[in-house]
């Protein structure tokens, strides 16, 4: 009670502290610039001193000093042709840059800023130090993948190339010289955008200085935005700030969203599929459970915001709304918590953009699916400061097992405020509905073993004609975010969802001797839907600052979770089903157990983390996090089973990265995870936590002038505190069971060749058993293969006849599984091959996707004795429509 007392004081107070302060902050501070992305949102703690700090200093924003006497325009001209010239700054439209390319040449590179429209440019530049600046008051950076754009030493003599939002109507670019401030030559291309040929200083040393002369502003012609590469240079999910994920000392994959719809993703296990994460012990169709690592995860993230319900409880993550996926591996209980051990994936979701947007598709397939979506976005008033975004969907598919329907509606608002210069808040909403047949898997026996009657048909359905499992899910959110300085930072974020679940299904029991009866039960939610409410508020403070010369990048917080669930079930008896005969509509039986019970998990949180800057190479993690959490247990049948359980926790995290060159970093880590154990020992001592220990070495690089990125990583995961079977007190268990996880794992992501887009993994996991009373050490972890690997590939022809044309093949491998910890069966091997056709020419967009194209039988285990059939071969096609 005393836990339970402390989080409501905690979260009356601070939502009350929080809504005055939203009220007279307006006032402070200085300029942010506007977001466009859920991850565009802190861009702006990115300054341009911390990104060049190797070679020289750059001031801040707020000292750049652009004169109105020396702006420089462009006129259209050929590429052949330079063309920098200085006039008086001119009133223009905001105009979008969509996307950020380059090329190597005989000088340097071209850096290429794309728009999707015929738009003026009007760009000033200056020269500070070995830095080239150039500032473009009429435009804003509004990247796919959400972020800004950074180049690490592209060509000798170059060291940095940045392109950034510097307010809500400016894009800034800096180009930083190793030896001196690098020329820069201006052209306009009509089939590319503003094109920026940038040469080192030691090349244009003996150059002459060319003469301004005055001309009009630019027009740039570019039909259509380019997929862009898959390459994501940032990532939030390991520092809860945007940070290069090579400055990050653990492995962290970012899932961009023109990959998953390039492969016609419709859930979440399609979309990280291409990064080696494996679906659980459930079908997908029943929620998001994932095995990284060796171990089972439910830690789903909402925009940083824990989101377990939102994953394990209300079905499938549905992608529409969704901007990318992040995957970082291994334990992160330092920021979020308690959790599971093996990995934590954070869903972003798409930001209201400045410009209109407008874009809607729709899919058909096999098994009668078919997907209508819309997404819009656009301005509420004239200066820009309300932006809206709507994505809406609706998601019909049978199946090629028997009986089998899933319908899934999607409506997610989002509005955006940036209440002043400094402040900005975000408000989103997210309605999902499912309502589907439920699937509960085949016999081990019959599908991947043999069975004297035969192998059993996979559309075979073990439930009734009557089953269901229906889902309702309404998520209320913000997040505000103020920025005091250039230095210091806040954020408060929010978000509630409130799910109410309906089961009414025959669970399999066992098979019986003969192999082919199938005891069953019935399980059916009585006095109306279940609930599982889920509350999460994060506040943090981020500031960078020195101590002794030393770098310091400050994040520390506390956050609130509550987990709400109340259920009325009842067990009762069924006829049993014959595999090769199925009868169904059997009477139900006897009522055998009624479960009538609420469960509250609270947690309270405070943590901290610092990233040290040793040297401009060399970068070290350090993070520490307080959690007390606390279980309640409520049973309204019988009130001697109530519960209440409290437990401590301390989770810390100390990495390190080391550069010896600017393309690779060495690093080294060691964190910590914890899950609650509730329950007592025979004596009477209540469970300790869970507690999941890793270390970690790696290298991770970027190649092929940043558009490759690459990271190799070697483990070992150890999960403590294991609940195994009390040898002296057999109906009574103690902690001393222990399971440990070591693996190699290779991601390889980007851009190979223009148009050529690359996500592959391997990983090599020896996952098994170390300490245990029931089970034998050696054993296998459950649906964990030794070996995995995955490749996704895109090509899209860029010039000639066949420009908009492209194709991509993915192929999947899984080794062979353990189907239980007894290693009672093994689930085989398989690989599987998937293929796209799609164009793309101006709004227009037509793609066909063919899943498991060679029909490959495969399957996920379930349980003891129970395994999923995965898929057939099943082909979608879809048109979209984007301007």
């Amino acid at each position: 009670m005393y836990l339970q007392k402390q989080f409501s004081c905690f979260w009356h107070s601070f939502v009350l502290s929080s809504s005055c302060l939203a009220i007279t902050i307006p006032v402070l501070g200085q300029e942010i610039p506007n977001t466009n992305t859920s991850e565009q949102h802190l861009s702006w703690q990115k300054t341009l001193t911390r990104a060049i700090e190797p070679t020289t200093e750059i001031p801040s924003l707020s000292e750049l000093q652009f004169a109105k006497s020396s702006a420089v325009y462009l006129l259209r001209t050929p590429r052949n042709q330079n063309s920098v010239s200085q006039i008086s700054q001119a009133t223009t439209p905001i105009v979008s840059v969509t996307d950020v390319k380059q090329n190597t040449t005989d000088k340097g590179i071209e850096l290429i800023l794309v728009t999707p429209n015929s738009e003026q440019l009007s760009v000033s530049s200056k020269t500070e130090g070995n830095s080239y600046i150039v500032n473009i008051p009429n435009a804003q950076l509004q990247l796919a993948n959400g972020e800004s754009f950074q180049l690490s030493l592209p060509v000798a003599g170059i060291e940095l190339i940045t392109v950034a939002n510097a307010d809500t109507n400016t894009v800034l670019v800096t180009v930083v010289g190793e030896k001196g401030a690098p020329a820069v030559e201006l052209f306009d291309s009509q089939t590319e955008g503003l094109v920026f040929g940038v040469t080192p200083a030691a090349s244009t040393a003996q150059q002459p200085t060319p003469t301004p002369e005055k001309q009009p502003p630019i027009e740039l012609d570019v039909i259509g935005t380019p997929e862009g590469s898959y390459n994501v240079p940032d990532a939030s999910t390991a520092t809860k700030t945007p940070t290069p994920l090579r400055d990050i000392p653990q492995s962290i994959q970012v899932v961009p969203r023109q990959s998953w719809e390039a492969q016609g993703a419709v859930n979440a296990i399609d979309a990280l599929r291409s990064v080696g994460v494996i679906q659980a012990f459930n079908s997908p169709s029943n929620g998001d459970v994932f095995t990284i690592r060796g171990f089972q995860t439910t830690n789903i993230l909402h925009n940083g915001l824990k989101d377990y319900v939102g994953g394990a409880t209300t079905g499938q993550t549905q992608l529409n709304d969704i901007e990318q996926i992040e995957v970082l591996r291994g334990p992160a209980s330092v920021l979020y918590g308690q959790g599971n051990p093996g990995g934590t994936i954070n869903f972003i979701t798409k930001q209201p953009l400045s410009e209109p947007y407008f874009a809607a598709s729709m899919t058909v397939g096999s098994y009668s699916l078919y997907q209508p979506t819309l997404d819009i976005s656009g301005t509420l008033n004239s200066d820009k400061t309300l932006l809206y975004r709507l994505n809406v969907s609706y998601f019909n598919t049978e199946s090629f097992v028997d009986f089998f329907n899933s319908q899934r509606y999607l409506i997610a608002p989002v509005v955006s405020w940036q209440i002043d210069p400094n402040t900005k808040v975000t408000f989103e909403t997210e309605f999902r509905y499912q309502q589907q047949f439920p699937r509960t898997g085949l016999p081990a026996v019959g599908t991947v073993l043999s069975n004297p009657n035969g192998k059993i048909p996979l559309s075979l359905n073990t439930l009734d004609v009557n089953a269901k499992n229906d889902t309702t899910s309404v998520l209320l959110g913000y997040n505000l975010e103020h920025r005091f300085n250039d230095n210091w930072s806040w954020v408060n974020a929010f978000k509630v969802r409130f799910v109410g679940f309906l089961r009414d299904s025959a669970n399999s029991v066992a098979l019986q001797p003969d192999g082919r009866t199938l005891r069953r039960s019935e399980q059916t939610d009585i006095g109306g839907p279940g609930v599982d409410n889920e509350y999460a508020l994060d506040n943090h403070l981020t500031g960078k600052f020195q101590i002794g010369g030393l770098q310091n990048e400050l994040v520390a917080g506390f956050d609130l979770y509550r987990e709400l669930n109340i259920y009325n079930r009842t067990q009762s008896t069924v006829g049993s089903i014959d595999l090769f005969n199925p009868v169904y509509g059997k009477p139900i039986g006897a009522v055998t157990s009624t479960l009538n019970q609420k469960t509250i998990n609270d947690d309270i949180g405070l943590y901290v983390q610092d990233l040290v800057t040793l040297a401009p190479n060399l970068k070290l993690v350090l993070g520490g996090r307080g959690d007390f959490v606390q279980s309640t247990v409520t049973n309204f049948l019988n009130s001697s089973l109530n519960n209440t359980q409290p437990d401590q926790a301390f989770s810390p995290r100390v990495g390190l990265v080391y550069q010896p060159i600017q393309p690779i970093s060495l690093y080294a880590s060691y964190s910590q995870s914890f899950s609650q154990n509730l329950g007592t020992t025979f004596g009477g001592s209540l469970f300790k936590p869970s507690t999941g220990t890793q270390y970690e070495v790696g290298v991770k690089g970027d190649f092929l002038q940043s558009r490759l990125s690459s990271t190799l990583a070697f483990y070992q995961l150890t999960l403590s505190n294991v609940l195994t079977t009390d040898p002296n007190n057999p109906t009574f268990n103690v902690q001393t069971g222990e399971q440990r996880s070591r693996g190699i794992e290779l991601n390889v992501t980007g851009e190979i060749l223009p148009g050529w887009n690359v996500i592959a993994s391997y990983a090599y996991t020896d996952a098994q058993v170390t300490k245990d009373n029931v089970y034998a050490i050696g054993n296998r972890l459950p649906n964990v293969p030794f070996n995995s690997a995955s490749l996704w590939t895109t090509y899209t022809f860029s010039k000639s006849n066949l420009q908009g044309l492209g194709f991509g093949l993915g192929l999947f491998y899984v080794g062979e599984r353990q189907g239980d910890l007894n290693n009672a069966f093994s689930v085989p091997s398989y690989v599987r091959t998937d293929a796209a056709l799609y164009y793309q020419r101006g709004h227009l967009g037509i793609a066909l996707n063919f899943k498991n194209l060679f029909n490959v039988q495969y399957f996920t285990p379930r349980t003891i004795n129970f395994v999923y059939p995965e898929d057939p071969f099943t082909v979608q096609g879809t048109v979209s429509w984007k301007f």
